[in-house]
């Protein structure tokens, strides 16, 4: 099954004829059958137990690796693009206090605006 959602606006489009996708792809190593995934989560605490129903919205990286691998997925790479530090991950409305839910409304508004959002990983996955 392919799915593609197109969120490009015209002035992009008009430019496609100068984009040479397939070319990048084999420059990344992609092969034409081959699929490939971005998981970006919000990072879980390594040396706690994955809560099975992530209530607090947060996910061990590793645990995330393993659930792909056993779908068949190739763990390929990862970014910490969006990493940040100041994510203590033991707020009371979980992952959600944080911005820009900021669950907990004004409480603590501007402790959580200095934490900024939350820590996350993003992973590569290919399925040949």
């Amino acid at each position: 099954m392919l799915i593609k959602a197109s969120q490009r606006s015209v002035p992009n489009s008009a430019r496609g004829k100068y984009r040479n996708p397939g070319e990048a792809l084999t420059f990344f190593g992609v092969k034409a059958n081959s699929v490939v995934v971005d998981v970006e989560e919000h990072r879980g605490k390594p040396d706690q137990p994955q809560d099975p129903l992530a209530k607090l919205g947060y996910v061990r990286q590793d645990v995330a690796i393993g659930f792909a691998e056993v779908g068949g997925f190739k763990f390929v790479g990862s970014s910490e693009v969006n990493a940040n530090p100041k994510d203590t991950k033991d707020y009371p409305g979980g992952v959600w206090t944080l911005p820009p839910s900021y669950k907990l409304g004004q409480e603590d508004h501007a402790k959580y605006e200095a934490i900024s959002e939350s820590d996350r990983f993003i992973l590569k996955f290919q399925k040949p």
